[in-house]
């Protein structure tokens, strides 16, 4: 297990380094600079002006100068600071970051809550009503644009109804709150966001494990389970689920990007001041010291979600640590 989990550690370091040599790349080849956009409209800004700008921001520098400089001030964890506020980047990130995982998590949470037992059940009992049934709404779930879905929530449940506020994560007044209060209120304006990003992972995790749980309880040793008269619960909770269940853990490992990807939607439809919402600020701003940093945000977390769905993965299924 020792020399798996360094051989993993190596390859994460590995493809941390390519993913900053290529995530700054892409950017370089970006249209445009920060500096357009604050020269560009102003026709009293004189060329002088603007190269005293670009050596301000840096970007009169040599690319792999650039790049040096920035991945030494990465390894202290000093992204730089924004263009256009001058904030330090690491300081915005983290500002905006308990946002974005609260209400990732509370989508993954939802997602595997729900649908486990589907895809459990559906490759109990297959083609029954529950099954067709659920395959409607998987299929319905794939279909919707979260965009479109997420306004037809706010237009049913917030305008029509007036049960969940439109837009923000908070009241206006959360700082007179206890903490109970203050938490219900977090829940109340979080409810649509969170529904909105779990509902296309309702559909796709209960269609794979469902896949996976038929192809499985097909196998030699469920019927050899079933023969020495093991309960049916045991046959497919200990038997068949533990082995359906390692193709989902390598989609777990991908699943916690993906939630971050998909946020910039859902944040801003309902105005959450979190991650995906300040990626789209600063694509529009070319503020690359935000964007450099949040792409490498993403993508560790998108390595280390690797990482982990293989430590799991070897651990459910031993002959991989062999292999």
């Amino acid at each position: 297990m020792g020399s798996f989990l360094a051989r993993k550690a190596l390859q994460f370091s590995i493809a941390l380094f390519g993913m900053t040599l290529l995530s700054f790349g892409i950017i370089q080849l970006a249209p445009g600079d920060p500096t357009g956009l604050e020269t560009s409209m102003n026709p009293r800004v004189s060329v002088e002006a603007r190269e005293r700008m670009r050596r301000l921001y840096g970007l009169d520098r040599p690319l792999h100068v650039q790049y040096i400089h920035w991945l030494r001030r990465c390894v202290t964890l000093d992204m730089g600071n924004s263009f256009s506020d001058g904030e330090p980047v690491t300081q915005k990130i983290l500002r905006h970051l308990p946002i974005t995982i609260a209400i990732n998590l509370l989508s993954l949470l939802l997602i595997l809550v729900v649908a486990i037992p589907i895809g459990i059940l559906s490759a109990i009992r297959p083609y029954s009503w529950f099954d067709k049934a659920t395959t409607l709404f998987v299929f319905a779930g794939f279909s919707l644009p979260s965009f479109w879905f997420a306004l037809l929530l706010m237009i049913f449940f917030g305008v029509y109804l007036g049960i969940f506020p439109l837009s923000g994560h908070q009241s206006l007044v959360v700082e007179g709150f206890s903490w109970s209060e203050r938490l219900l209120d977090y829940a109340h304006h979080l409810t649509l966001p969170v529904f909105v990003s779990s509902i296309a992972g309702f559909s796709g995790y209960s269609r794979y494990l469902r896949s996976e749980m038929l192809e499985v309880i097909r196998q030699d040793y469920i019927r050899t389970a079933r023969a020495k008269g093991l309960s049916e619960r045991r046959v497919i909770c200990h038997h068949a689920l533990r082995n359906a269940l390692l193709p989902i853990v390598t989609l777990l490992g991908m699943e916690i990007p993906s939630l971050i990807g998909g946020s910039v939607i859902v944040e801003n439809i309902f105005a959450i001041p979190g991650m995906g919402r300040l990626s789209f600020q600063a694509v529009f701003e070319r503020d690359y010291p935000v964007i450099m940093g949040l792409t490498l945000f993403v993508g560790l977390l998108t390595l280390m979600g690797n990482f982990l769905a293989d430590v799991v993965y070897s651990w459910l299924n031993p002959k991989i640590r062999l292999s």
